[in-house]
């Protein structure tokens, strides 16, 4: 297996749950609409740093799609999938997309940020010394 280069995103942005690695931008965010089978989804025009997997028919809520389950190419851990092709006029919009479910991602925003605090006392620019 060769060497996996993951990408970096910059600004806000959803990682993988499981490995924290970089998945999607916020900006790419493109509804929250979805439903997986195990709870909420969230739809985006980009993903990054995923393998998919094979094609497949599925019969969803909105009818039927040819799609790929993609999981996080770090970890492997199955993510959400992929819309390939819709078979229903309204439903082309999807072609493309991805579908990353709630329950296995978290907004970048989550994460508890370390920094330092100087505690120490100190004089500001207008008061006397």
């Amino acid at each position: 297996m060769g060497r996996i280069f993951v990408v970096e995103l910059e600004g806000r942005s959803y990682r993988c749950k499981f490995c924290k690695t970089h998945l999607a931008l916020a900006d790419d965010l493109m509804s929250r609409a979805f439903h997986c089978r195990r709870g909420k989804a969230y739809l985006f025009s980009n993903a990054v740093n995923i393998t998919v997997g094979e094609l497949e028919e599925r019969a969803m809520l909105s009818g039927l799609h040819t799609v790929a389950d993609i999981f996080c190419c770090c970890c492997g851990q199955i993510i959400g999938w992929k819309y390939e092709s819709a078979h229903e006029k309204s439903q082309k919009y999807k072609e493309g997309k991805f579908v990353l479910e709630r329950g296995r991602i978290v907004d970048g925003t989550d994460f508890s940020t370390e920094f330092y605090i100087d505690s120490r006392a100190s004089m500001s620019d207008a008061e006397d010394a």
